[in-house]
């Protein structure tokens, strides 16, 4: 999700400016023509089932991936369902399973949804010394889908999520990944991702100059320590949602408790300063399942006018695999923002999977 360091010295996000200027409105006039544009209404959908963040705990399990790491996990479905198709949620930057507590209750009526919480992130494990990648969270994924869920899923990410399933999907060879749901997709792991957009560019030195700040452990510490304050917290949430309402005490406990794990600085430090990884522009070509993009036009972390949702925005002329709808007044985490109109486009992209083979 990208919002634990949203008011330290440099966002992290790539892209992390204001969307409401000129060119963005030009820009989305123009979307409009061509794609499906979802009107938000002032009124948030009463339909939208929440689950208790405690009630999401008391369901994960854990499981041992290489034999040495602790990964949280949630698995629910109907019993009544007809559908054997699976589902993987993945989550953002900062973020964990409970950040899809409006999704759950919807998707598990008719499917085995799963959830995991990355390494490094929610009660999963947070080694020390562990080098954070892109990579490492994708063959993540992909270890999960072989030796827990075991039949073909399709993978639902936010953020860096979305890249991490991205990237999973790019490596998968033996058909693990049914399709793909990507939520405002990030283009990289932390701010240098994409240096071909000007505004990166003349950005590029204070980020190396805050990574080399981040590397002393004192001042990383109380960077830290400042990011995981509950009023710095609410207000970098404000900031990335387009519905306000949404943002409660409860999603700010989601963010900041998982904050103050052993670990949880060594892992900030670590995806801050480490290498973006893989570009989604040099991946989506070489994928040709479903694909269905979901793209909050309120977003400062990815904005539509910059690089990654310019190209996102351009793919479904390009390949007919790839569906787009762009909602409207809804930012950077749109599952949580605006489940409702998640759904409306989800469910029925859904329903046209076939059954996963055994069923």
């Amino acid at each position: 999700m990208g919002i634990w360091v949203v008011r330290a010295p440099l966002p992290l996000g790539v892209g992390a400016l204001n969307c409401n200027n000129k060119s963005l409105h030009l820009h989305l006039q123009q979307r409009r023509k061509r794609f499906n544009i979802i009107t938000c209404n002032t009124s948030i959908s009463a339909s939208t089932s929440v689950l208790e963040v405690n009630e999401i705990r008391k369901r994960c399990k854990k499981w041992q991936w290489k034999g040495q790491y602790s990964i949280n996990y949630l698995v629910s479905s109907n019993p009544n369902s007809l559908s054997n198709s699976s589902l993987l949620l993945v989550h953002g930057f900062g973020a964990s399973i409970p950040h899809w507590r409006r999704n759950i209750a919807v998707l598990e009526k008719n499917y085995t949804v799963y959830a995991i919480d990355l390494l490094g992130f929610g009660a999963s494990d947070k080694p020390a010394g562990f080098s954070y990648t892109m990579e490492a969270w994708a063959q993540l994924i992909l270890d999960f889908l072989a030796e827990v869920v075991q039949k073909p899923t399709v993978l639902i990410g936010n953020s860096v999520g979305s890249l991490a399933c991205v990237i999973a999907a790019s490596e998968s060879n033996q058909n693990l990944v049914q399709g793909l749901v990507l939520l405002n997709c990030a283009g990289g792991m932390n701010n240098k991702a994409i240096v071909d957009d000007w505004r990166i560019k003349l950005l590029l030195p204070l980020l190396w100059f805050f990574d080399f700040l981040l590397r002393q452990r004192v001042i990383a510490s109380a960077i830290f320590e400042r990011v995981k304050q509950r009023d710095t917290l609410r207000n970098a949430l404000l900031s990335i949602y387009g519905n306000k309402e949404f943002v409660d005490d409860v999603l700010v406990e989601i963010i900041r408790e998982p904050a103050n794990d052993e670990g949880a600085l060594d892992a900030f430090v670590s995806i801050v300063t480490g290498p973006p990884g893989p570009n989604p522009v040099q991946l989506m070509t070489s994928i040709s399942l479903p694909v269905l993009v979901l793209w909050g036009d309120n977003d400062p972390f990815t904005p539509l006018d910059g690089p990654v949702g310019k190209y996102f925005s351009s793919l479904p002329s390009q390949q007919s695999n790839v569906k787009l709808f762009v909602l409207e007044g809804v930012g950077h985490c749109p599952h949580d923002d605006r489940p409702d109109l998640v759904h409306e486009k989800l469910l029925p992209w859904l329903a046209n999977f076939p059954a996963s083979p055994g069923t």
